[in-house]
Protein backbone atom coordinates (compact mmCIF):
# COMPACT_ATOMS: atom_id res chain seq x y z
CA UNK A 1 0.00 0.00 0.00
CA UNK A 2 1.55 3.31 -1.16
CA UNK A 3 1.23 6.27 0.86
CA UNK A 4 -1.80 7.91 -1.18
CA UNK A 5 -3.64 4.69 -0.43
CA UNK A 6 -2.60 4.97 3.09
CA UNK A 7 -3.31 8.30 3.66
CA UNK A 8 -6.87 7.95 2.27
CA UNK A 9 -7.56 4.18 3.43
CA UNK A 10 -8.90 3.63 -0.56
CA UNK A 11 -8.08 0.40 -2.54
CA UNK A 12 -6.55 2.55 -5.46
CA UNK A 13 -4.58 6.06 -5.70
CA UNK A 14 -7.04 7.32 -7.73
CA UNK A 15 -8.60 10.66 -6.84
CA UNK A 16 -11.32 12.17 -8.80
CA UNK A 17 -11.34 15.94 -9.10
CA UNK A 18 -13.80 18.03 -6.87
CA UNK A 19 -15.05 20.43 -10.16
CA UNK A 20 -17.73 22.76 -10.37
CA UNK A 21 -20.99 21.54 -11.84
CA UNK A 22 -19.72 18.02 -11.78
CA UNK A 23 -19.36 16.94 -8.71
CA UNK A 24 -21.96 16.05 -6.89
CA UNK A 25 -22.49 13.08 -4.59
CA UNK A 26 -23.48 10.64 -7.34
CA UNK A 27 -20.30 10.82 -9.20
CA UNK A 28 -18.00 11.09 -5.71
CA UNK A 29 -20.34 8.07 -3.81
CA UNK A 30 -19.65 6.21 -7.11
CA UNK A 31 -15.88 6.99 -7.52
CA UNK A 32 -15.31 5.91 -3.40
CA UNK A 33 -17.45 2.48 -4.15
CA UNK A 34 -15.61 1.49 -7.22
CA UNK A 35 -12.48 1.95 -4.56
CA UNK A 36 -11.05 5.47 -5.32
CA UNK A 37 -11.30 8.46 -3.34
CA UNK A 38 -14.65 10.61 -4.30
CA UNK A 39 -14.58 14.45 -3.94
CA UNK A 40 -17.61 16.43 -3.85
CA UNK A 41 -17.13 20.08 -5.48
CA UNK A 42 -18.04 22.99 -3.39
CA UNK A 43 -17.43 25.52 -5.27
CA UNK A 44 -20.51 25.56 -7.20
CA UNK A 45 -22.55 24.87 -4.32
CA UNK A 46 -24.12 27.58 -1.44
CA UNK A 47 -23.62 26.05 1.87
CA UNK A 48 -26.71 24.24 2.02
CA UNK A 49 -26.68 22.67 -0.94
CA UNK A 50 -23.27 21.50 0.20
CA UNK A 51 -24.45 20.12 3.28
CA UNK A 52 -27.25 17.90 1.16
CA UNK A 53 -24.73 16.66 -1.07
CA UNK A 54 -22.91 15.45 2.21
CA UNK A 55 -24.82 14.22 3.63
CA UNK A 56 -26.41 12.22 0.80
CA UNK A 57 -23.20 11.21 -0.11
CA UNK A 58 -22.94 9.30 3.41
CA UNK A 59 -26.17 7.45 2.80
CA UNK A 60 -24.79 6.46 -0.77
CA UNK A 61 -20.71 5.10 0.53
CA UNK A 62 -19.63 3.68 3.52
CA UNK A 63 -16.05 4.72 1.89
CA UNK A 64 -13.99 7.59 2.47
CA UNK A 65 -14.52 10.65 0.35
CA UNK A 66 -13.76 14.12 0.78
CA UNK A 67 -15.80 17.64 -0.31
CA UNK A 68 -13.19 20.09 -2.77
CA UNK A 69 -13.16 24.19 -1.20
CA UNK A 70 -11.91 26.69 -3.62
CA UNK A 71 -10.69 29.44 -0.97
CA UNK A 72 -12.02 32.33 -3.04
CA UNK A 73 -15.50 30.90 -2.10
CA UNK A 74 -17.34 34.09 -0.74
CA UNK A 75 -19.43 31.51 2.28
CA UNK A 76 -15.78 30.17 2.76
CA UNK A 77 -16.74 30.48 6.42
CA UNK A 78 -20.04 28.45 6.11
CA UNK A 79 -18.83 25.86 4.08
CA UNK A 80 -15.97 24.95 6.54
CA UNK A 81 -18.14 24.98 9.37
CA UNK A 82 -20.54 22.60 7.66
CA UNK A 83 -17.67 20.29 7.03
CA UNK A 84 -16.86 20.25 10.47
CA UNK A 85 -20.28 19.74 11.83
CA UNK A 86 -20.72 17.00 9.12
CA UNK A 87 -17.16 15.33 9.99
CA UNK A 88 -16.13 15.37 6.64
CA UNK A 89 -12.29 13.59 6.83
CA UNK A 90 -10.75 15.09 3.69
CA UNK A 91 -10.64 18.11 2.39
CA UNK A 92 -8.95 19.37 -0.75
CA UNK A 93 -8.43 23.52 -0.76
CA UNK A 94 -7.54 25.22 -4.02
CA UNK A 95 -7.20 28.80 -5.25
CA UNK A 96 -5.70 30.87 -1.68
CA UNK A 97 -3.57 30.47 0.91
CA UNK A 98 -3.10 27.07 2.61
CA UNK A 99 -2.07 28.15 6.07
CA UNK A 100 -5.52 30.32 6.36
CA UNK A 101 -7.68 27.42 6.89
CA UNK A 102 -5.15 23.88 7.41
CA UNK A 103 -4.75 24.83 11.22
CA UNK A 104 -7.80 25.11 12.23
CA UNK A 105 -9.27 21.56 9.79
CA UNK A 106 -6.47 19.71 11.32
CA UNK A 107 -7.26 20.37 14.81
CA UNK A 108 -10.53 19.04 13.90
CA UNK A 109 -9.22 15.49 12.84
CA UNK A 110 -9.34 16.56 8.85
CA UNK A 111 -6.82 15.32 6.32
CA UNK A 112 -6.20 18.10 4.32
CA UNK A 113 -4.60 18.10 0.92
CA UNK A 114 -3.56 21.40 -1.38
CA UNK A 115 -3.44 22.04 -4.88
CA UNK A 116 -0.48 24.10 -6.26
CA UNK A 117 0.77 24.63 -9.40
CA UNK A 118 4.36 25.54 -8.66
CA UNK A 119 6.97 24.13 -6.65
CA UNK A 120 7.08 27.35 -4.88
CA UNK A 121 3.54 26.77 -4.08
CA UNK A 122 4.24 23.38 -3.26
CA UNK A 123 6.87 24.38 -0.52
CA UNK A 124 4.48 26.64 1.08
CA UNK A 125 1.87 24.08 1.33
CA UNK A 126 4.32 21.48 3.21
CA UNK A 127 5.06 24.26 5.34
CA UNK A 128 1.33 25.19 6.10
CA UNK A 129 1.39 21.36 7.56
CA UNK A 130 -0.99 19.96 5.14
CA UNK A 131 -1.01 16.37 4.28
CA UNK A 132 -0.34 15.63 0.70
CA UNK A 133 -0.35 17.72 -2.37
CA UNK A 134 -1.90 17.84 -5.59
CA UNK A 135 0.42 19.37 -8.19
CA UNK A 136 -1.55 20.76 -11.19
CA UNK A 137 0.21 21.05 -14.95
CA UNK A 138 -0.81 23.26 -17.52
CA UNK A 139 -2.43 20.33 -19.38
CA UNK A 140 -5.45 20.55 -16.82
CA UNK A 141 -9.17 21.43 -17.43
CA UNK A 142 -10.63 23.96 -15.01
CA UNK A 143 -8.63 26.51 -13.01
CA UNK A 144 -4.62 26.40 -13.46
CA UNK A 145 -1.18 28.03 -13.30
CA UNK A 146 0.11 30.99 -15.18
CA UNK A 147 3.40 29.68 -16.05
CA UNK A 148 1.75 27.17 -18.57
CA UNK A 149 4.66 24.16 -16.89
CA UNK A 150 3.21 20.57 -17.76
CA UNK A 151 2.20 18.16 -15.14
CA UNK A 152 5.31 15.75 -16.25
CA UNK A 153 7.71 18.89 -15.90
CA UNK A 154 6.43 20.20 -12.67
CA UNK A 155 6.09 16.91 -11.04
CA UNK A 156 10.01 15.74 -10.63
CA UNK A 157 10.46 19.54 -9.41
CA UNK A 158 7.90 19.40 -7.09
CA UNK A 159 9.38 16.13 -6.08
CA UNK A 160 12.95 16.90 -5.60
CA UNK A 161 11.82 19.78 -3.29
CA UNK A 162 9.12 18.07 -0.44
CA UNK A 163 8.47 15.41 1.27
CA UNK A 164 4.87 14.96 1.68
CA UNK A 165 2.89 12.86 -0.20
CA UNK A 166 2.47 13.85 -3.84
CA UNK A 167 -0.53 13.95 -6.06
CA UNK A 168 -0.64 14.18 -9.72
CA UNK A 169 -3.45 16.00 -12.06
CA UNK A 170 -3.54 17.49 -15.30
CA UNK A 171 -3.33 15.35 -18.32
CA UNK A 172 -3.67 12.08 -16.74
CA UNK A 173 -6.88 9.95 -17.96
CA UNK A 174 -5.62 6.09 -18.36
CA UNK A 175 -3.73 3.93 -16.83
CA UNK A 176 -0.86 4.36 -18.58
CA UNK A 177 -0.99 8.12 -18.01
CA UNK A 178 -1.19 6.99 -14.28
CA UNK A 179 1.71 5.00 -14.34
CA UNK A 180 4.14 7.81 -16.40
CA UNK A 181 3.24 9.91 -13.03
CA UNK A 182 4.05 7.69 -10.52
CA UNK A 183 7.54 6.73 -12.26
CA UNK A 184 7.94 10.36 -12.03
CA UNK A 185 7.56 10.16 -8.65
CA UNK A 186 3.71 10.91 -7.74
CA UNK A 187 2.34 8.85 -4.81
CA UNK A 188 -1.14 9.06 -6.95
CA UNK A 189 -3.11 10.82 -9.44
CA UNK A 190 -6.15 13.42 -9.74
CA UNK A 191 -8.27 12.75 -12.81
CA UNK A 192 -10.92 15.07 -13.86
CA UNK A 193 -12.12 15.49 -17.64
CA UNK A 194 -12.29 11.64 -17.87
CA UNK A 195 -15.01 11.66 -14.69
CA UNK A 196 -16.85 14.52 -16.44
CA UNK A 197 -17.56 11.78 -19.61
CA UNK A 198 -18.98 9.51 -17.19
CA UNK A 199 -22.71 8.41 -16.01
CA UNK A 200 -22.62 9.79 -12.70
CA UNK A 201 -21.27 13.58 -13.60
CA UNK A 202 -23.54 16.16 -13.20
CA UNK A 203 -22.80 17.89 -16.51
CA UNK A 204 -25.28 18.54 -18.64
CA UNK A 205 -25.43 15.22 -21.28
CA UNK A 206 -24.57 18.19 -24.36
CA UNK A 207 -21.40 18.78 -22.68
CA UNK A 208 -20.85 15.38 -21.90
CA UNK A 209 -21.11 14.86 -25.80
CA UNK A 210 -18.80 18.20 -27.03
CA UNK A 211 -16.19 16.72 -24.70
CA UNK A 212 -16.43 13.31 -27.11
CA UNK A 213 -16.00 15.55 -30.17
CA UNK A 214 -13.14 17.24 -28.62
CA UNK A 215 -9.49 16.71 -30.52
CA UNK A 216 -5.73 18.08 -30.35
CA UNK A 217 -5.84 21.76 -30.22
CA UNK A 218 -9.25 22.15 -29.51
CA UNK A 219 -8.91 23.58 -25.77
CA UNK A 220 -6.90 27.00 -24.93
CA UNK A 221 -5.98 28.31 -21.86
CA UNK A 222 -7.60 32.01 -21.50
CA UNK A 223 -8.68 34.67 -18.99
CA UNK A 224 -5.51 34.85 -17.46
CA UNK A 225 -5.96 38.11 -15.88
CA UNK A 226 -9.00 36.73 -13.92
CA UNK A 227 -7.65 32.96 -13.31
CA UNK A 228 -6.77 30.96 -15.57
CA UNK A 229 -8.94 28.55 -16.81
CA UNK A 230 -8.83 26.08 -19.94
CA UNK A 231 -11.55 25.74 -22.37
CA UNK A 232 -13.47 24.34 -25.40
CA UNK A 233 -12.99 26.75 -27.96
CA UNK A 234 -16.57 27.82 -28.69
CA UNK A 235 -18.45 30.87 -29.52
CA UNK A 236 -17.97 32.07 -25.90
CA UNK A 237 -14.23 31.33 -26.47
CA UNK A 238 -14.27 33.49 -29.67
CA UNK A 239 -15.77 36.73 -27.80
CA UNK A 240 -12.86 36.43 -25.50
CA UNK A 241 -10.08 36.13 -28.29
CA UNK A 242 -12.12 39.11 -29.92
CA UNK A 243 -12.07 41.18 -26.79
CA UNK A 244 -8.30 40.62 -26.04
CA UNK A 245 -7.95 42.47 -29.51
CA UNK A 246 -9.35 45.40 -28.71
CA UNK A 247 -6.67 45.59 -25.45
CA UNK A 248 -9.05 44.73 -22.42
CA UNK A 249 -9.39 45.62 -18.68
CA UNK A 250 -9.47 43.32 -16.47
CA UNK A 251 -13.09 45.04 -15.83
CA UNK A 252 -13.62 44.60 -19.31
CA UNK A 253 -13.22 40.74 -18.85
CA UNK A 254 -15.13 40.19 -15.81
CA UNK A 255 -18.25 41.90 -17.35
CA UNK A 256 -17.75 39.45 -20.30
CA UNK A 257 -17.09 36.63 -18.33
CA UNK A 258 -20.13 37.16 -16.01
CA UNK A 259 -21.00 35.59 -12.85
CA UNK A 260 -23.23 32.23 -13.98
CA UNK A 261 -21.11 31.20 -17.47
CA UNK A 262 -19.69 28.18 -15.89
CA UNK A 263 -23.08 27.25 -14.66
CA UNK A 264 -24.90 27.81 -18.33
CA UNK A 265 -22.03 25.65 -20.14
CA UNK A 266 -21.09 22.80 -18.36
CA UNK A 267 -24.55 22.12 -16.16
CA UNK A 268 -27.26 23.80 -18.26
CA UNK A 269 -25.64 22.46 -21.68
CA UNK A 270 -25.60 25.98 -23.21
CA UNK A 271 -22.97 25.17 -26.04
CA UNK A 272 -22.42 28.58 -28.01
CA UNK A 273 -22.79 30.62 -24.70
CA UNK A 274 -21.12 28.60 -21.72
CA UNK A 275 -17.62 27.98 -20.86
CA UNK A 276 -17.13 24.94 -21.12
CA UNK A 277 -13.89 24.01 -18.87
CA UNK A 278 -12.48 20.70 -19.90
CA UNK A 279 -8.26 19.41 -19.78
CA UNK A 280 -6.39 18.68 -23.20
CA UNK A 281 -6.53 14.98 -22.44
CA UNK A 282 -10.61 15.24 -23.77
CA UNK A 283 -9.16 14.19 -27.36
CA UNK A 284 -8.43 10.93 -25.35
CA UNK A 285 -11.98 10.33 -24.23
CA UNK A 286 -14.21 8.48 -26.69
CA UNK A 287 -17.38 7.17 -23.65
CA UNK A 288 -19.49 7.97 -21.71
CA UNK A 289 -19.18 5.12 -18.95
CA UNK A 290 -19.91 4.58 -15.41
CA UNK A 291 -17.35 5.67 -12.84
CA UNK A 292 -16.89 1.85 -11.50
CA UNK A 293 -15.93 0.55 -15.11
CA UNK A 294 -13.71 3.90 -15.70
CA UNK A 295 -11.91 2.73 -12.94
CA UNK A 296 -11.36 -0.75 -13.79
CA UNK A 297 -10.32 0.21 -17.02
CA UNK A 298 -7.50 2.43 -15.18
CA UNK A 299 -6.24 -0.27 -13.36
CA UNK A 300 -6.34 -3.00 -15.80
CA UNK A 301 -4.46 -0.61 -18.29
CA UNK A 302 -1.81 0.58 -15.79
CA UNK A 303 -1.29 -2.63 -14.51
CA UNK A 304 -0.74 -4.17 -18.47
CA UNK A 305 1.25 -1.01 -19.10
CA UNK A 306 3.45 -1.80 -16.06
CA UNK A 307 4.32 -5.35 -17.22
CA UNK A 308 4.73 -4.32 -20.81
CA UNK A 309 7.43 -2.13 -19.57
CA UNK A 310 8.70 -4.50 -17.43
CA UNK A 311 9.63 -6.68 -20.58
CA UNK A 312 11.10 -4.00 -22.73
CA UNK A 313 14.23 -4.31 -23.79
CA UNK A 314 16.37 -1.46 -23.33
Amino acid sequence: MNRIMSLFNIEYPIIQAGMVWVSGYKLASAVSNAGGLGLIGAGSMHPEILQEHIQKCKKATSKPFGVNIPMLYPDLQQIIDIIVKERVKIVFTSAGNPKTWTPYLKQHGITVVHVVSSVTFALKAQAAGVDAVVIEGFEAGGHNGRDETTTFTLLPMVKEQIDIPIIAAGGIATGQGMLAAMVLGADGVQIGSRFVASVESSAHENFKQKILEVKEGDTQLTLKELTPVRLIKNKFYEEIQKLYSQCPTTNDLKELLGRTRAKKGMFEGDLDAGELEIGQIAGLIHTIKPAKIIIEEIITNFEKARMELSHKAF
